[in-house]
């Protein structure tokens, strides 16, 4: 049977607004316990900010979290995206192809309705491998 991304995306996905500063942008990753967020203008999305970016392109660069704006350092489309009526395997095949390990899942003309990533295909693909499990795992912070 295949499996539709639809069934193993995160729907509860968080989104901020381009001018939302790197600093505000964290912290709502650490209280949605997320390693990313949407950027997005209700329904055109704009790019995607992980946890990585704020880090390499962000204070790494001696960017000021506070005064710097995810729009200014987040992926930028073309951006690499699912449909929610996808198969698990194309989600898979994407992701190594671009060598990411989360994609938005869009709908009606880019429409932002979730995210996957790689710990949800784990979960879904091997329920008792270790990285489904730490995928499951209750955050440390």
């Amino acid at each position: 049977m295949t499996t539709r991304v639809r069934d193993v995306m995160s729907a509860h996905t968080t989104s901020v607004e381009p001018m939302t500063s790197l600093t505000r942008a964290a912290r709502l990753m650490r209280e949605q316990n997320v390693g990313d967020v949407l950027v997005a203008y209700d329904c055109d999305l704009f790019g995607v900010l992980t946890d990585r970016d704020i880090v390499l392109r962000g204070v790494a660069e001696g960017h000021d979290p506070e005064a710097t704006n995810v729009g200014s350092i987040c992926t930028r489309p073309p951006l690499v995206t699912l449909d929610p009526d996808d198969t698990t395997d194309h989600a898979v095949e994407l992701m190594r192809e671009h060598a990411v390990r989360r994609l938005p899942v869009v709908e009606h003309g880019g429409c932002p309705v979730g995210v996957v990533s790689l710990g949800d295909l784990a979960a879904e693909e091997d329920p008792h491998s270790a990285l489904a499990d730490i995928s499951r795992a209750r955050p440390t912070h």
